[in-house]
Protein backbone atom coordinates (compact mmCIF):
# COMPACT_ATOMS: atom_id res chain seq x y z
CA UNK A 1 0.00 0.00 0.00
CA UNK A 2 1.32 3.44 -0.95
CA UNK A 3 1.24 6.57 1.17
CA UNK A 4 1.46 10.21 0.13
CA UNK A 5 4.51 11.66 1.90
CA UNK A 6 6.85 14.62 1.44
CA UNK A 7 10.32 14.43 -0.07
CA UNK A 8 11.93 15.21 3.31
CA UNK A 9 9.91 12.42 4.95
CA UNK A 10 11.05 9.94 2.31
CA UNK A 11 14.68 10.79 3.02
CA UNK A 12 14.09 10.55 6.77
CA UNK A 13 12.46 7.14 6.42
CA UNK A 14 15.35 5.87 4.31
CA UNK A 15 18.00 7.03 6.77
CA UNK A 16 16.07 5.82 9.83
CA UNK A 17 15.40 2.39 8.33
CA UNK A 18 19.06 1.96 7.46
CA UNK A 19 20.17 3.12 10.91
CA UNK A 20 17.87 0.57 12.53
CA UNK A 21 19.21 -2.13 10.21
CA UNK A 22 22.90 -1.30 10.58
CA UNK A 23 24.42 0.15 13.80
CA UNK A 24 27.40 1.42 11.81
CA UNK A 25 25.27 4.03 10.03
CA UNK A 26 25.20 7.51 11.57
CA UNK A 27 24.28 11.06 10.51
CA UNK A 28 26.39 14.16 11.07
CA UNK A 29 26.22 17.77 9.93
CA UNK A 30 25.25 21.29 10.89
CA UNK A 31 21.99 21.46 12.88
CA UNK A 32 20.98 17.86 12.11
CA UNK A 33 20.34 17.00 15.78
CA UNK A 34 19.01 19.61 18.22
CA UNK A 35 17.40 21.71 15.49
CA UNK A 36 15.99 18.64 13.65
CA UNK A 37 17.84 19.61 10.48
CA UNK A 38 17.98 22.93 8.65
CA UNK A 39 15.20 21.65 6.36
CA UNK A 40 13.70 19.26 8.93
CA UNK A 41 14.88 16.17 7.07
CA UNK A 42 16.26 14.65 10.30
CA UNK A 43 13.30 15.65 12.47
CA UNK A 44 12.90 13.28 15.42
CA UNK A 45 16.00 11.23 14.64
CA UNK A 46 17.97 12.52 17.64
CA UNK A 47 15.20 11.30 19.96
CA UNK A 48 15.34 7.81 18.46
CA UNK A 49 19.04 7.31 17.87
CA UNK A 50 20.71 9.61 20.40
CA UNK A 51 23.64 12.05 20.18
CA UNK A 52 26.25 9.41 19.31
CA UNK A 53 24.52 8.65 16.00
CA UNK A 54 22.88 12.01 15.19
CA UNK A 55 25.77 14.44 15.57
CA UNK A 56 25.70 18.22 15.38
CA UNK A 57 28.93 19.64 13.96
CA UNK A 58 30.56 23.07 13.98
CA UNK A 59 30.39 25.23 10.87
CA UNK A 60 33.55 23.57 9.53
CA UNK A 61 32.83 21.52 6.40
CA UNK A 62 36.42 20.46 5.75
CA UNK A 63 36.85 19.35 9.35
CA UNK A 64 33.73 17.26 9.81
CA UNK A 65 34.03 15.78 6.31
CA UNK A 66 37.52 14.63 7.19
CA UNK A 67 36.19 12.99 10.36
CA UNK A 68 33.47 11.22 8.35
CA UNK A 69 35.90 10.01 5.69
CA UNK A 70 38.19 8.61 8.37
CA UNK A 71 35.23 6.89 10.02
CA UNK A 72 34.16 5.36 6.70
CA UNK A 73 37.63 3.98 6.10
CA UNK A 74 37.50 2.30 9.51
CA UNK A 75 34.26 0.38 9.07
CA UNK A 76 31.50 2.90 9.80
CA UNK A 77 28.94 4.24 7.28
CA UNK A 78 28.53 7.99 7.75
CA UNK A 79 25.84 10.16 6.20
CA UNK A 80 27.12 13.72 5.96
CA UNK A 81 24.57 16.49 5.52
CA UNK A 82 25.75 19.72 3.94
CA UNK A 83 23.39 22.61 4.62
CA UNK A 84 23.85 23.31 0.93
CA UNK A 85 26.16 21.78 -1.65
CA UNK A 86 27.55 25.26 -2.18
CA UNK A 87 29.26 24.87 1.20
CA UNK A 88 30.71 21.48 0.25
CA UNK A 89 33.37 23.15 -1.89
CA UNK A 90 35.14 23.81 1.42
CA UNK A 91 35.37 20.04 1.87
CA UNK A 92 36.39 19.24 -1.70
CA UNK A 93 39.91 18.24 -0.69
CA UNK A 94 38.56 15.38 1.43
CA UNK A 95 36.00 14.35 -1.22
CA UNK A 96 38.34 14.54 -4.23
CA UNK A 97 41.72 13.64 -2.79
CA UNK A 98 40.74 11.12 -0.13
CA UNK A 99 37.23 9.66 -0.41
CA UNK A 100 37.23 9.18 -4.18
CA UNK A 101 40.82 7.93 -4.51
CA UNK A 102 41.48 5.75 -1.47
CA UNK A 103 40.17 2.48 -2.96
CA UNK A 104 42.53 2.85 -5.94
CA UNK A 105 45.45 4.16 -3.90
CA UNK A 106 45.18 1.28 -1.41
CA UNK A 107 45.04 -1.37 -4.13
CA UNK A 108 41.43 -2.19 -3.27
CA UNK A 109 42.10 -2.67 0.43
CA UNK A 110 40.35 0.41 1.87
CA UNK A 111 36.89 1.43 0.72
CA UNK A 112 35.01 4.57 1.71
CA UNK A 113 31.28 3.84 2.17
CA UNK A 114 29.90 7.32 2.79
CA UNK A 115 26.90 9.38 1.65
CA UNK A 116 27.23 13.13 1.24
CA UNK A 117 23.79 14.72 0.94
CA UNK A 118 21.99 18.07 1.00
CA UNK A 119 20.18 20.64 -1.15
CA UNK A 120 21.67 21.53 -4.51
CA UNK A 121 21.05 24.13 -7.22
CA UNK A 122 18.85 27.18 -7.19
CA UNK A 123 16.09 27.94 -4.72
CA UNK A 124 14.12 31.05 -3.79
CA UNK A 125 16.27 34.14 -4.37
CA UNK A 126 19.41 32.89 -2.62
CA UNK A 127 21.85 34.81 -4.79
CA UNK A 128 24.81 33.58 -6.83
CA UNK A 129 26.83 32.05 -3.98
CA UNK A 130 24.02 29.72 -2.88
CA UNK A 131 22.55 28.69 -6.24
CA UNK A 132 25.06 26.50 -8.06
CA UNK A 133 24.07 23.08 -9.40
CA UNK A 134 26.93 20.66 -8.77
CA UNK A 135 26.03 17.39 -10.51
CA UNK A 136 28.54 17.82 -13.34
CA UNK A 137 31.29 18.90 -10.93
CA UNK A 138 31.18 15.65 -8.99
CA UNK A 139 30.28 13.44 -11.94
CA UNK A 140 33.69 14.40 -13.34
CA UNK A 141 35.47 12.56 -10.48
CA UNK A 142 36.24 8.84 -10.89
CA UNK A 143 35.56 6.76 -7.80
CA UNK A 144 32.31 8.39 -6.68
CA UNK A 145 28.65 8.07 -7.61
CA UNK A 146 26.22 10.95 -8.14
CA UNK A 147 22.47 10.67 -7.52
CA UNK A 148 19.96 13.44 -8.22
CA UNK A 149 16.33 12.32 -7.64
CA UNK A 150 13.16 14.17 -8.61
CA UNK A 151 10.46 12.69 -6.34
CA UNK A 152 9.94 11.07 -2.92
CA UNK A 153 9.65 7.49 -4.22
CA UNK A 154 12.99 7.64 -6.02
CA UNK A 155 14.61 9.59 -3.19
CA UNK A 156 13.84 6.92 -0.60
CA UNK A 157 14.83 3.92 -2.70
CA UNK A 158 18.02 5.53 -3.94
CA UNK A 159 19.03 6.83 -0.50
CA UNK A 160 18.81 3.32 0.93
CA UNK A 161 20.92 1.98 -1.92
CA UNK A 162 23.43 4.82 -1.44
CA UNK A 163 23.85 4.07 2.27
CA UNK A 164 24.52 0.40 1.51
CA UNK A 165 26.96 1.17 -1.32
CA UNK A 166 30.66 0.72 -0.65
CA UNK A 167 31.70 3.80 -2.66
CA UNK A 168 31.30 7.50 -1.82
CA UNK A 169 27.92 8.75 -3.03
CA UNK A 170 26.97 12.37 -3.69
CA UNK A 171 23.22 12.67 -3.09
CA UNK A 172 21.89 15.89 -4.64
CA UNK A 173 18.52 17.04 -3.36
CA UNK A 174 16.63 20.31 -3.97
CA UNK A 175 15.67 22.81 -1.34
CA UNK A 176 12.47 23.74 -3.18
CA UNK A 177 11.38 20.09 -3.40
CA UNK A 178 11.52 19.07 0.27
CA UNK A 179 7.79 19.71 0.65
CA UNK A 180 6.81 17.98 -2.61
CA UNK A 181 4.59 14.99 -1.95
CA UNK A 182 4.50 11.69 -3.77
CA UNK A 183 3.43 8.09 -3.32
CA UNK A 184 5.85 5.89 -1.39
CA UNK A 185 5.01 2.24 -0.63
CA UNK A 186 4.94 0.74 2.82
CA UNK A 187 7.86 -1.45 3.70
CA UNK A 188 11.37 -1.70 2.37
CA UNK A 189 12.39 -1.24 -1.25
CA UNK A 190 15.61 -0.37 -3.03
CA UNK A 191 16.20 1.36 -6.36
CA UNK A 192 19.43 0.34 -8.10
CA UNK A 193 22.02 3.06 -8.61
CA UNK A 194 22.67 3.72 -12.29
CA UNK A 195 19.22 3.00 -13.68
CA UNK A 196 17.17 5.77 -15.33
CA UNK A 197 13.37 5.72 -15.35
CA UNK A 198 11.01 6.43 -18.24
CA UNK A 199 8.46 8.62 -16.51
CA UNK A 200 6.32 9.08 -19.62
CA UNK A 201 6.11 7.00 -22.78
CA UNK A 202 6.20 8.78 -26.14
CA UNK A 203 6.93 8.31 -29.83
CA UNK A 204 7.98 11.67 -31.36
CA UNK A 205 10.81 13.06 -29.22
CA UNK A 206 12.85 12.07 -26.16
CA UNK A 207 13.22 14.61 -23.34
CA UNK A 208 15.90 13.80 -20.76
CA UNK A 209 16.19 15.56 -17.41
CA UNK A 210 16.71 15.03 -13.66
CA UNK A 211 16.10 16.61 -10.25
CA UNK A 212 13.68 19.56 -10.21
CA UNK A 213 14.04 20.18 -13.95
CA UNK A 214 11.91 17.06 -14.35
CA UNK A 215 8.96 19.36 -13.59
CA UNK A 216 9.90 21.39 -16.65
CA UNK A 217 10.33 18.27 -18.79
CA UNK A 218 7.00 16.77 -17.74
CA UNK A 219 5.26 20.14 -18.02
CA UNK A 220 6.57 20.55 -21.56
CA UNK A 221 5.43 17.04 -22.46
CA UNK A 222 1.92 17.83 -21.22
CA UNK A 223 1.80 21.01 -23.31
CA UNK A 224 3.14 19.23 -26.38
CA UNK A 225 0.49 16.53 -26.04
CA UNK A 226 -2.19 19.20 -26.51
CA UNK A 227 -0.71 19.81 -29.96
CA UNK A 228 -0.49 16.14 -30.88
CA UNK A 229 3.24 15.75 -30.13
CA UNK A 230 4.09 12.66 -28.08
CA UNK A 231 7.17 13.18 -25.87
CA UNK A 232 8.95 10.40 -24.02
CA UNK A 233 10.39 11.73 -20.75
CA UNK A 234 13.38 10.07 -19.06
CA UNK A 235 14.46 10.83 -15.51
CA UNK A 236 18.18 10.07 -15.22
CA UNK A 237 18.01 9.74 -11.41
CA UNK A 238 21.71 8.80 -11.35
CA UNK A 239 24.27 11.03 -13.07
CA UNK A 240 27.26 8.77 -12.44
CA UNK A 241 27.01 5.99 -13.46
CA UNK A 242 24.72 7.19 -16.26
CA UNK A 243 22.19 4.83 -17.85
CA UNK A 244 23.13 5.20 -21.52
CA UNK A 245 21.11 2.15 -22.59
CA UNK A 246 17.74 3.66 -21.64
CA UNK A 247 18.50 6.90 -23.49
CA UNK A 248 19.76 5.13 -26.61
CA UNK A 249 16.76 2.82 -26.78
CA UNK A 250 14.42 5.80 -26.48
CA UNK A 251 16.24 7.73 -29.22
CA UNK A 252 16.03 4.68 -31.48
CA UNK A 253 12.26 4.94 -31.11
CA UNK A 254 11.73 8.71 -31.26
CA UNK A 255 14.74 9.79 -33.41
CA UNK A 256 15.03 13.11 -31.57
CA UNK A 257 16.59 14.19 -28.27
CA UNK A 258 16.17 17.29 -26.11
CA UNK A 259 17.98 17.61 -22.75
CA UNK A 260 16.77 19.89 -19.94
CA UNK A 261 19.12 20.63 -17.04
CA UNK A 262 20.02 23.25 -14.45
CA UNK A 263 23.79 23.04 -15.05
CA UNK A 264 25.78 25.74 -16.75
CA UNK A 265 26.29 24.78 -20.42
CA UNK A 266 30.07 24.33 -20.46
CA UNK A 267 31.18 20.76 -19.60
CA UNK A 268 27.70 19.91 -18.34
CA UNK A 269 25.77 16.64 -18.02
CA UNK A 270 24.00 17.44 -21.30
CA UNK A 271 27.38 17.91 -23.02
CA UNK A 272 28.34 14.36 -22.11
CA UNK A 273 24.96 12.94 -23.12
CA UNK A 274 25.05 14.72 -26.48
CA UNK A 275 28.51 13.33 -27.24
CA UNK A 276 27.65 9.79 -26.24
CA UNK A 277 24.32 9.65 -28.09
CA UNK A 278 25.76 11.00 -31.33
CA UNK A 279 28.47 8.34 -31.01
CA UNK A 280 26.17 5.43 -30.17
CA UNK A 281 22.95 6.37 -31.97
CA UNK A 282 23.92 8.80 -34.75
CA UNK A 283 22.14 6.80 -37.46
CA UNK A 284 18.86 7.01 -35.55
CA UNK A 285 18.82 10.81 -35.21
CA UNK A 286 16.54 12.78 -37.52
CA UNK A 287 17.56 16.14 -36.04
CA UNK A 288 20.48 17.61 -34.09
CA UNK A 289 20.49 16.98 -30.33
CA UNK A 290 19.37 20.13 -28.57
CA UNK A 291 19.49 21.21 -24.94
CA UNK A 292 18.27 23.92 -22.62
CA UNK A 293 20.48 24.75 -19.63
CA UNK A 294 20.90 27.52 -17.08
CA UNK A 295 22.36 30.74 -18.42
CA UNK A 296 26.15 30.79 -18.67
CA UNK A 297 26.44 33.25 -15.79
CA UNK A 298 26.10 33.39 -11.99
CA UNK A 299 22.46 33.24 -10.91
CA UNK A 300 21.25 36.66 -9.78
CA UNK A 301 18.99 37.49 -6.85
CA UNK A 302 16.23 39.36 -8.73
CA UNK A 303 13.30 37.03 -9.51
CA UNK A 304 12.94 38.24 -13.10
CA UNK A 305 16.61 37.42 -13.75
CA UNK A 306 16.22 34.02 -12.10
CA UNK A 307 13.27 33.29 -14.39
CA UNK A 308 15.29 34.36 -17.42
CA UNK A 309 18.29 32.23 -16.43
CA UNK A 310 16.64 28.86 -15.72
CA UNK A 311 14.91 26.45 -18.13
CA UNK A 312 11.13 26.71 -18.32
CA UNK A 313 8.22 25.00 -20.06
CA UNK A 314 7.64 27.51 -22.91
CA UNK A 315 11.28 27.49 -24.03
CA UNK A 316 11.42 23.70 -23.78
CA UNK A 317 8.28 23.38 -25.90
CA UNK A 318 9.80 25.74 -28.47
CA UNK A 319 13.00 23.69 -28.59
CA UNK A 320 11.08 20.45 -29.14
CA UNK A 321 9.20 22.03 -32.02
CA UNK A 322 12.50 23.11 -33.52
CA UNK A 323 13.91 19.57 -33.53
CA UNK A 324 10.66 18.42 -35.12
CA UNK A 325 11.07 21.18 -37.73
CA UNK A 326 7.69 22.63 -36.86
CA UNK A 327 9.12 26.12 -36.37
CA UNK A 328 12.39 27.94 -36.80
Amino acid sequence: MARLIAFREALREAMSEEMRRDPNVFLMGEEVAEYNGAYKVSQGMLDEFGPKRIIDTPIAELGFTGIAVGAAQNGLRPIVEFMTWNFAVLALDQILNTASKMLAMSGGQISCPIVFRGPNGSAGQLGAQHSTAFESYYANIPGIKVISPSNPYDAKGLMKSAIRDNDPVMFMESEVMYGDKGEVPEGEYLIPIGKADVKRQGRDVTIVSYNKMMKVALGAAAELEKEGISAEVIDLRTIRPLDWHTIVESVKKTNRLVIVEEQWPMCSVSSEIAYRIQKEAFDYLDAPIRRITAADAPLHYAPNLVAAALPDVPRTVKLVKEVMYLQK
